[in-house]
């Protein structure tokens, strides 16, 4: 693993590339910032999860590439240069650096069905289901938009007047918290930032290990 130190920060290059990709989302734009986005993205992006792997553990970074075979828009890059921790299948810590700055969180998206179903299957027990509830509200006190695909109606087989049905209604769950840019994100303090973010969400990690990992 590299010396953490080797972080020192997201330069403020990176936020505008990904705002004119967005205007501009060509593989000649691309190849024309192809290396400056590795020094001013990837390798920081890269630095900071040596930074916080002794804690989380390893993280991977997503190629930058979309896959464009089954969707109408065929823009070929990522308008974001995101890393996941994974603790089990969909589940970890999350970070990216996209046009808007730092996103940080984690949580849990779905892979299956079955992963939906013991989610809620937990939701609707009322120990683990009030646990989740107090950890969602813990984090959206705290700043956290709690995203993911959800249904608008309730789920089969629950009642309608469930105590906790907008927790049933979700098929997965992410705490995010948009951070923005604030003005230590060029600063090697950006570490410690993420890192106290990602203890944030630990106990919705934790949650989401326990109940829906098979």
């Amino acid at each position: 693993m590299a010396d953490s130190s080797a972080f020192g920060g997201f330069p403020h290059w990176g936020v505008t590339f990904y705002q004119e990709l967005e205007d501009t989302n060509t593989k000649e734009f691309w190849a024309q910032h192809k290396a400056q986005w590795e020094r001013d993205v990837r390798e920081p992006m890269l630095a900071l999860a040596d930074a916080l792997e002794d804690e989380f553990g390893p993280a991977r970074l997503f190629r930058p590439n979309r896959d464009i075979r089954f969707s109408h828009d065929k823009s070929p890059y990522k308008t974001h240069q995101g890393a996941f921790v994974g603790v089990a299948t969909g589940i970890g810590y999350y970070v990216q650096v996209s046009g808007d700055g730092l996103a940080v969180g984690g949580g849990f998206r779905a892979h299956s069905p079955a992963e939906t179903g013991r989610y809620r299957a937990a939701v609707d027990i009322p120990a683990s289901g009030a646990r989740l509830e107090q950890v969602a509200t813990e984090l959206t006190t705290a700043g956290f938009a709690l995203e993911g695909e959800a249904l608008k109606t309730r789920p089969k087989g629950f009642a309608a007047d469930h105590p906790r049905l907008e927790l049933l209604r979700r098929k997965e769950m992410m705490a995010i918290q948009r951070v923005g840019t604030p003005s230590w994100l060029t600063t090697p303090q950006a570490v410690d930032h993420v890192r106290a973010e990602w203890r944030r969400v630990r106990p919705l990690v934790e949650w989401m290990t326990e109940h829906v990992h098979e």
